[in-house]
């Protein structure tokens, strides 16, 4: 090799926004939806039962949103300059993986097609029972903690197996996290204010090592402290950013999600009830408003009551 070919060698890989090609990401994305398509033309009409629909468009939506997500999130640009540049695309790449991906996965699958999927037997069982809320949320908020451990985060990044395999253990667990909040099996879910208590506790331990993030001093992972800095920010601002997503975009997604469950479940209907017109048809056959000659006529109308004798 030449000087200049080592030279213009140099070049490219100081370029962050070099292109990079990810075949496996497009095959992944290509399988995953040629699959979700045999399953519902192909399996779905001998799963459901006759007249039922096979998938909502709910469904459909929450698909295309997922391997939009998947897409996004492991494809180039998003995941080189997570893996090669900055650890705060990094993050942002795991929130997607655990945050937005698994919830439009789920809601994107029907309840038959994860029967098919798991049966009723030891795989279903062996499902019940790693979705409990606490063994899901403790397994999830282990991942968490390990993904963020320099050692493991040093390592992934010189080992692209450990790398992958890292992200697929990050996207089964947050599977198994959101289960309870918006699987397909409405048995496995918890109530709606369970619901609440549960994705805001999910919210609380990722601030331990965000806040490790934030107020470090030094570059925490050595992976990332290189020469080249995407958009001039340094290895402190590019942890702290790192941090910053981790609770504030992760504490802010979750506790909207809270915040539209309460509503929907507590607050739905709360105007009509607190309406002081009459809600009882049969009461009121002209539906207008009771008003106070409505009463001095019905008090006028009854019986005096019978004297003592």
């Amino acid at each position: 090799m030449t000087v200049i070919e080592q030279a213009n060698d140099l070049a490219a890989a100081a370029d962050p926004w070099r292109f990079q090609w990810h075949p496996e990401v497009w095959l992944l994305v290509a399988f995953l939806t040629g699959a979700f398509v045999y399953m519902v033309r192909v399996i779905g009409p001998k799963a459901v039962p006759p007249g039922q629909r096979v998938v909502t468009q709910k469904n459909i939506y929450a698909f295309v949103g997922a391997m939009v997500v998947l897409w996004v999130s492991s494809d180039w640009p998003l995941h080189d300059i997570s893996e090669e540049y900055l650890y705060s695309a990094h993050m942002l790449q795991h929130m997607m993986l655990s945050y937005f991906l698994p919830p439009l996965t789920l809601i994107a699958t029907p309840p038959w097609l994860l029967r098919v999927l798991v049966g009723d037997g030891r795989l279903y069982a062996g499902l019940k029972f790693l979705t409990k809320p606490v063994i899901a949320g403790v397994l999830f908020n282990v991942v968490v903690i390990i993904s963020h451990i320099p050692m493991v985060v040093n390592s992934s990044l010189d080992n692209g197996p450990l790398h992958y395999s890292l992200h697929a253990f990050v996207v089964l667990l947050s599977l198994l996290m959101w289960m309870p909040v918006v699987g397909p099996f409405k048995e496995l879910q918890i109530g709606p204010l369970a619901k609440c208590i549960y994705l805001f506790l999910q919210s609380i331990i990722p601030t331990l090592p965000a806040a490790w993030l934030t107020f470090a001093e030094g570059a925490v992972y050595r992976e990332y402290d290189i020469p080249v800095r995407v958009f001039g920010w340094s290895v402190t601002v590019d942890q702290q950013l790192a941090g910053g997503i981790m609770k504030l975009g992760g504490s802010t997604f979750l506790w909207t999600i809270v915040v539209y469950i309460f509503f929907k479940r507590f607050a739905n209907g709360y105007g009509e009830s607190q309406d002081y017109r009459r809600t009882n048809p049969s009461l009121d056959s002209s539906g207008d408003v009771l008003t106070t000659a409505d009463v001095e006529r019905e008090f006028a109308a009854m019986a005096p009551p019978p004297e003592d004798r």
